[in-house]
């Protein structure tokens, strides 16, 4: 997590005084990205570390698309507050965006089996103990899955250009009045 386990432009930030939230020295620094993993007998997953989940379009292997997203995580710094449930919410906006169920576990947080849609089918609160059930089919790729943020960075760019050419084409218009 950003400030957790790693303060971003460290050198920056701690010459103006901020510093990350667990104690330490050293940061975690970027690994090779999403991977799959294909055991004999189980559905291929892509596991994802903490926080790894709340990136989108960042935690599927997109060469290799795994069947669900295993998110293992320890919420205790957070405490009972709003950090285990903006994780919760956070994993499931990535099970929607991406099609795949998504099963959490935590001892700390919140451990949970959400479908392909979202939809928080059995949850833990804070409990160490065994989560079981079914897990749920993956969706085709969603529009977001195929194709990330192109859609709507596409659509941002051509509306501002609109907004440049109305305003020149008005401005223009102005003078002549």
């Amino acid at each position: 997590m950003p400030f957790g386990e790693y303060l971003p432009f460290r050198d920056v930030l701690t010459i103006i005084g901020l510093s990350r939230l667990a104690t330490g020295d050293l940061d975690f620094t970027a690994g090779p990205g999403p991977r799959t993993i294909k055991l004999p007998g189980f559905p291929s997953v892509g596991p994802l570390i903490c926080y790894e989940i709340i990136f989108p379009g960042a935690v599927v292997d997109r060469n290799h698309r795994p069947e669900w997203l295993l998110n293992i995580s320890n919420d205790a710094w957070f405490g009972t507050f709003f950090g285990p449930h903006q994780h919760l919410a956070q994993a499931r906006l990535r099970a929607i965006e991406e099609g795949l169920p998504v099963v959490r576990s935590t001892p700390t947080g919140i451990s949970t089996i959400i479908d392909a849609r979202g939809q928080v089918l059995k949850n833990r609160v804070r409990a160490k103990v065994i989560l079981s059930g079914n897990l749920p089919p993956a969706l085709p790729p969603t529009p977001y899955a195929r194709n990330g943020d192109l859609p709507i960075v596409s659509l941002l760019i051509l509306c501002s250009l609109s907004c440049i050419i109305c305003a020149k084409r008005v401005g223009k218009r102005n003078v002549r009045e």
